[in-house]
């Protein structure tokens, strides 16, 4: 069950938000609405049904009570498991977020864990893993790497690209449910949950554990669920020893001056943002290679792969 599909614990306003949901689905957005409001006058404190509500007055052209409903979710749910924040930024309320909620995220794919691997490769045609595999064979070589520190690790779809060449491979993730999948497969060393958003000594990834230990660090559709980068760079780099590698992935803004919030609510960032921070970090880029990364409501996603060098 999804969070925006939760009772409100009243019967008769779950079942005008289920005929609600149908009205919407039915292309019907307007009357999907005032059913929500409905249901909303019988249980005026249910979080997910203002941003339920939120969706349908945006899609009936009604920006203003969007809002409103946007801001009632937040008052509701202060630590915004929804993203209403990123949401009322889309529709130009509030001034871009730096980072997404991160209990948004974590919620997003402990949601989406069990049907991952087959929604994202599949029907997203999602090849982000091959391909930055691809580039760091066809730049650095096919050689081995003492120790390998997959950020973002997910279900592993990285891992398993990479696990015959690594000597210890260690993958984090802010979703315990991705953990979970990840751990199954066999093809970690070591896992933990991580949060990426938060500054290095807080995020996870060091703990007991030492600086410099990788030699290559990575981060395969990562990068677009963060939006200030600056903080996973200075994570990168105290993660890499000498000469170690940083590959990762970015959907591309294009010209942008720095990171965009997309519809799917998502980051993008141009090449001149990330190559900024390589530069402060001290890294050097090795390659880059523009791609379609995924599929998005049937659309082909830009991105662009990375691969960067610390100096020895």
């Amino acid at each position: 069950m999804t969070f925006n599909q939760l009772s409100s614990g009243d019967l008769i306003a779950d079942r005008r938000a289920d005929y609600a949901k149908m009205l919407a689905e039915a292309g019907d957005a307007p009357g999907a609405a005032e059913l929500m409001a409905q249901a909303l006058e019988l249980a005026p404190e249910w979080a997910a049904g203002w941003f339920r509500l939120a969706d349908y007055e945006e899609k009936s052209g009604r920006i203003e009570a969007a809002v409103d409903a946007l801001r009632n979710t937040l008052r509701l749910n202060p630590e915004d498991i929804f993203g209403a924040s990123l949401k009322l930024a889309l529709l130009g309320a509030t001034e871009t977020p730096e980072q997404p909620p991160s209990v948004y995220v974590e919620r997003l794919f402990d949601d989406y864990a069990e049907r991952f691997d087959h929604a994202l490769v599949e029907k997203l045609g999602y090849s982000v893993p091959e391909k930055l595999a691809a580039l760091i064979d066809r730049v650095n070589g096919v050689g081995r790497f003492r120790h390998v520190t997959d950020l973002g690790c997910g279900t592993g779809l990285f891992g398993e690209r990479i696990r015959d060449r690594a000597d210890f491979l260690e993958g984090f993730d802010l979703s315990a449910n991705m953990l979970a999948k990840a751990e199954a497969k066999g093809v970690y060393d070591r896992l933990a949950q991580a949060d990426l958003s938060l500054a290095p000594e807080d995020s996870g990834v060091f703990g007991g554990l030492e600086q410099r230990r990788a030699d290559l660090v990575s981060a395969a559709d990562v990068l677009m669920y963060l939006g200030n980068l600056e903080g996973v760079f200075v994570i990168a780099d105290r993660l890499l020893a000498p000469g170690g590698l940083f590959a990762f992935s970015a959907e591309d803004a294009g010209g942008a001056d720095g990171f965009v919030l997309r519809p799917s609510l998502r980051y993008a960032h141009p090449e001149t943002y990330i190559a900024s921070l390589c530069e402060e970090s001290g890294l050097s880029i090795m390659a880059t290679e523009r791609t379609i990364i995924r599929r998005d409501a049937g659309e082909p996603v830009a991105g662009i792969l990375f691969l960067a060098r610390k100096p020895s």
